[in-house]
């Protein structure tokens, strides 16, 4: 069988990836890399259990690979492909990028264990990604926001937290918009009218929130579309979301922020829904240049009527 015969070549990979400890934290690309092989199984129609043996190893290491809690090599990345008669090469290759990319320590490490994993992981998305849509409805998007509107938002949480937490979520706020303020990855906004209405830490915070989308909106790479009030062919009402361009669509990713939690999505049904969604508020949304100019007329109101 050709599928066992690689394996066997494969064994030594496969004894020092047994030797391996198994990762306490594995992060959110280690657990997607694992996702996709467990996806790369399942479309072959193979069991974990089936898998392990045309490959000679364990069921647990299927188990522990698929978890993200254990590494495995390139040349065992493309053992499995071929024994799941995976012919995707596009997407192999993307995935032994992820292992390639092993060791490397993203900046939001140096707040482990002093924020939510949620925090840490929102940051490494947007860091791997090609490109970034967001859609809020109730927020200026967190990568467009000001320091004062984000120390606004987090001191209005409830249950409340301490002042040392909202500084330390402000401050990684602020850091996290490096990814899309240094032009590198590609960043569009789709920002309800409601949103910047919106009244965090009173009018002055709002006029310097407003000011500072009207700027941000002629940073190259940055586009800010308003979906207004009077908007029609808007998708059903939907939550905030962030919908992150994978190296490939297939490794596309969509967060889904509620507020009873967050949804990270990769199951090609539910990333083409958003997918979708995204080409309808692209239709709905006012150009990039008349939406500044929304924002502009909405700034002029609040001086005349507050200023």
């Amino acid at each position: 069988m050709a599928a066992h015969d690689s394996s066997a070549a494969d064994w030594p990979h496969a004894r020092r990836e047994d030797a391996m400890a198994l990762r306490p934290n594995p992060t959110l690309r280690q657990r997607r890399l694992g996702a996709e092989l467990r996806r790369m199984r399942e479309q072959a129609g193979f069991g974990g259990s089936q898998l392990a043996r045309a490959l000679g190893v364990n069921p647990a290491q299927i188990t522990q690979m698929e978890a993200g809690k254990t590494g495995i090599s390139v040349e065992r990345l493309r053992t499995i492909a071929a024994a799941c008669m995976c012919v995707n090469e596009e997407l192999i290759t993307a995935l032994a990028e992820i292992i390639t990319e092993r060791g490397k320590v993203g900046w939001w490490e140096s707040y482990r264990g002093t924020l939510s994993e949620n925090f840490l992981e929102i940051a490494e998305l947007e860091d791997q990604a090609r490109g970034i849509t967001t859609y809020t409805i109730t927020l200026v998007p967190g990568l467009l926001q000001t320091e004062s509107y984000a120390t606004a938002v987090f001191s209005q949480a409830y249950p409340p937290i301490p002042q040392r937490e909202i500084e330390l979520r402000t401050a990684f706020r602020i850091q996290r918009q490096q990814t899309v303020r240094s032009g590198e990855t590609k960043y569009t906004a789709f920002i309800h009218e409601a949103a910047l209405h919106m009244q965090f830490g009173g009018p002055q915070v709002r006029a310097d929130q407003l000011d500072a989308l009207i700027e941000d909106a002629g940073v190259p790479g940055i586009t800010i579309r308003v979906l207004p009030f009077d908007g029609t062919g808007l998708p059903s009402p939907i939550d905030n979301f962030t919908y992150a361009d994978g190296p490939i669509p297939d490794l596309d990713t969509v967060q889904s922020d509620t507020g009873f939690g967050i949804r990270r999505l990769d199951m090609p049904v539910h990333v083409a829904r958003f997918r979708a969604i995204i080409a309808r508020m692209d239709s709905a949304a006012l150009p990039a240049d008349e939406s500044r100019e929304f924002i502009r007329s909405l700034r002029k109101e609040m001086k005349n009527k507050h200023e």
